[in-house]
C-alpha cells in the first residue's frame, strides 16, 4: 500500500474541517470537499480561528499557521479530488443514504490503493463497505469533538476489512497525534454503545420528574467526576444526533434497554436540538 501523503476529507461541517486542521496541521496535503462552497469558506474560517487559538496556548507556533492553511484546498468537485488522495476520510452527515452517495463516488474515482474510510459514530462500517467495490480498504475513523483538542479515535473493523487496512489506518491516526483504540463493528461501536443510554436514561429521569436538568448534571458532575452532565453533553452533541444513534443501537441489538425516550424524541420533534438551535435542555444566546 502507497504512503499515505494526500488526504481527502468529504465534508466540511463541524467534524470535517476538525480532521482538515488536524491532519494539515501535521503535515499532509489535505483537500476538503462540500457540496456547498459557503460551508467551504466557513470551515476555512474555522480553521483560522482555531489555529490562532492553539497558537495563543502555546500548542503550536504562531508562524505557522500559513503554512498549515496553505496544506489546505477546498472544492466541491469530491470526484476528481478523490482521484489524487492516498486517503479518504468521509465525514458527510449521519446518515447512510449520504454516506452511500459518497463512497460510491470515492469509489469510482479514487486510486485503487486509496483507503476510504468514514467517521460515521453508529453506522455499520460493514454496512457502507458492502456499497463499494474495495470493501477490504473500508474502515471506520471515528475522531471526536473538537476534533483538534480531543485524542481519542475508535479505528472500526469491517467484517471484510484487511489487515493492512487496518494497520495503515492505525498508523494514520497515530500520526495525527490521536490515540486509536480497536473496535469491532458493532452498533455503536464502543463510545456511544456506553455514552448513548446513559445519555437516554438522563432524560427518562427528567420526563418522569425525578430531578431537573440542572441537578441530574449536577449529580453526574460531582459524583460521578464527569466534566460534562450528560444532559448539557447531549445539547453539544445535538438531540437529533442522540436520537439517530438510539436509533440506530435499538435496531441492530433490538433490546428494549436502547429505547429511545419520548421526551427526546419529542424535543427533537419540536426543533429543540440543543447549542445548535439555541435550545434543547438549556437555553442558549
Amino acid at each position: 500500500m502507497a504512503d499515505i501523503r494526500s488526504i481527502l476529507v468529504v465534508g466540511a461541517g463541524t467534524m470535517g474541517n476538525g480532521i482538515a486542521h488536524v491532519a494539515a496541521q501535521y503535515g499532509y496535503e489535505v483537500t476538503l470537499a462540500d457540496v456547498s462552497s459557503e460551508q467551504l469558506d466557513r470551515a476555512l474560517a474555522t480553521i483560522r480561528t482555531n489555529l490562532e487559538r492553539q497558537a495563543k496556548k502555546g500548542a503550536i507556533a504562531e508562524n505557522d499557521i500559513p503554512d498549515i492553511l496553505g496544506r489546505i484546498v477546498t472544492t466541491t468537485d469530491a470526484a476528481s479530488a478523490a482521484a489524487k488522495a492516498d486517503f479518504a476520510i468521509e465525514a458527510a452527515s449521519e446518515n447512510f443514504d449520504v454516506k452511500r452517495s459518497v463512497f460510491r463516488t470515492l469509489d469510482e474515482h479514487a486510486p485503487s490503493h486509496c483507503i476510504l474510510a468514514t467517521n460515521t459514530s453508529s453506522i455499520s462500517i460493514t454496512t457502507i463497505a458492502a456499497t463499494t467495490s474495495r470493501a477490504d480498504r473500508v474502515i471506520g475513523m471515528h475522531f471526536f469533538n473538537p476534533v483538534p483538542v480531543m485524542k481519542l479515535c475508535e479505528i472500526v473493523r469491517g467484517q471484510a476489512t484487511s489487515d493492512e487496512t487496518f494497520a495503515a489506518t492505525f498508523a494514520l491516526a497515530q500520526a495525527l497525534g490521536k490515540t486509536p483504540v480497536t473496535v469491532q463493528d458493532y452498533p455503536g461501536f464502543v463510545s456511544n454503545r456506553i455514552l448513548m443510554p446513559m445519555i437516554n436514561e438522563a432524560v427518562y429521569c427528567l420526563m418522569e420528574g425525578v430531578a431537573s436538568a440542572e441537578d441530574i448534571d449536577t449529580v453526574m458532575k460531582l459524583g460521578m467526576n464527569h466534566p460534562m452532565g450528560p444532559l448539557q453533553l447531549a445539547d453539544f452533541i445535538g438531540l437529533d444526533v442522540c436520537l439517530a444513534i438510539m436509533e440506530v443501537l435499538h435496531e441492530g441489538l433490538g433490546d428494549d434497554k436502547y429505547r429511545p425516550c419520548p421526551l427526546l424524541r419529542r424535543m427533537v420533534a419540536a426543533g429543540y436540538l440543543g447549542r445548535k438551535t439555541g435550545r434543547g435542555f438549556y437555553t442558549y444566546q
